[in-house]
């Protein structure tokens, strides 16, 4: 019997959800996008994540519901806000969303459910030791994994490189708002993966986001000891890992 989620990834400029097979890591519907509200507030995108949860073909009520979000996340509530409102700050997200969907929800950070789909179905599959998956866009997320669990809440696009967050300087924003090649960005990016390999000696460091599907152009110009490699994934990661963390809580 193929077992069944809901996955919702509510990013700074889109909400996009699926149903999920969580035992194969697949959609089992389309995906379904709407562009996230210019307002960023909890109450706006709440109202669209309702939206988008009725219009995915096949959920049902009894399907276990994931929502991956830009923030740090403690027993449900948003602890931080990423390229959106800052109402989201302190506050209870899983109520929110609960209420707004007439049934409880689980809550992960972004870039955790990205690991969580990688580690179970990507590109971490079966891989022992400590993983560390890290998404290039507008910052960098990341998420560690040991013996395939998650440590949730790393936030490693923070560590500091020059006085600034590494984000700053190595994320795809950063490449885009300078206008670098991709062999320009891979210096930075050296930089940034040599310290992460430094401070934890990684087994794997897996590398997601949008950018990932142009890997070729970066990931080979990059010379650290842990093995690196591309995201497999990609822009579902979020839906997957969702969905997953939902099926695999529904009863916490």
């Amino acid at each position: 019997m193929t077992r069944k989620a809901i996955g919702i990834d509510v990013g700074g400029t889109g909400i996009k959800g699926a149903l999920v097979d969580v035992s194969e890591g697949t959609l089992l519907s389309e995906r379904v996008r709407y562009e996230t509200p210019e307002s960023g507030s909890p109450v706006d995108i709440a109202k669209v994540v309702a939206k988008l949860v009725h219009e995915i073909q096949g959920a049902k009520p009894r399907h276990s519901i994931g929502i991956c979000f830009p923030a740090v996340i403690k027993e449900g509530h948003t602890m931080s806000a990423a390229n959106i409102s800052k109402e989201w700050i302190g506050l209870d997200a899983r109520k929110l969303f609960t209420e707004a969907l007439g049934r409880r929800v689980s809550i992960i950070n972004d870039a955790d459910a990205a690991g969580e789909a990688e580690i179970k179905f990507g590109a971490g599959r079966r891989r022992k030791g400590l993983v560390i998956m890290t998404t290039l866009g507008t910052g960098i997320g990341s998420a560690l994994l040991m013996n395939g669990r998650l440590i949730p809440n790393s936030e490693l696009g923070h560590l500091e490189i020059d006085g600034q967050d590494a984000e700053k300087l190595a994320s795809f924003a950063a490449k885009e708002r300078d206008n670098l090649s991709f062999a320009e960005w891979a210096k930075r990016l050296q930089r940034y993966y040599s310290h992460l390999d430094a401070l934890f000696s990684p087994d794997l460091i897996i590398v997601g986001g949008g950018v990932s599907k142009q890997h070729e152009q970066f990931l080979p110009l990059l010379d650290i000891n842990a093995e690196i490699v591309p995201a497999i994934k990609r822009n579902n990661a979020g839906i997957l890992g969702a969905a997953t963390y939902a099926f695999n809580h529904e009863n916490d």
